[in-house]
């Protein structure tokens, strides 16, 4: 299994809505940032990473690499139909961003992502090295 480690930041406190708990973390300027919920998948050939983003679409989002440090973010703005107010919600709107540390066996120049419907999917090809192969026996 190649090693992804998800780092959430410091200042993260869960808030409760709805019964389900929301990660956040107050950014400086009183701004909230959501920590998006990131399902991780993996088989022989990739490393998938799947992250829900409510409103979040292709132009507001962001992956970038960095010292292998894959990070995720979104702005996410989500309209109501015109002339209703809101007296509910149950997600939060605004700022996502995760970051996770990639491990070296990985093919960072092989990364994809897309984005659907607020769900941003990631996938982190394995180098060739580290992938199982099976080995002949012989006699």
């Amino acid at each position: 299994m190649a090693d992804i480690h998800m780092g959430k930041g410091e200042n993260q406190t869960p808030s409760a809505s709805s019964g389900q708990a929301v990660q956040k973390t107050q950014a400086p300027e009183t701004e909230t940032i959501y920590v998006p919920d990131v399902d991780i998948c993996e088989d022989n050939e990739r490393i998938r990473l799947v992250a829900d983003m409510p409103g979040v679409d292709q132009k507001s989002v962001a992956v970038t690499l960095d010292n292998n440090v894959l990070t995720i973010e979104g702005q996410a703005r989500v309209d109501g139909p015109a002339g209703y107010e809101p007296v509910g919600q149950e997600y939060g709107v605004g700022r996502f961003r995760r970051d996770f540390t990639l491990s070296n066996a990985v093919d960072t120049e092989g990364i994809k992502a897309r984005v659907q419907h607020g769900v941003l999917e990631i996938t982190i090809p394995k180098r060739e090295e580290v992938k199982a192969r099976k080995i002949d026996i012989t006699n």
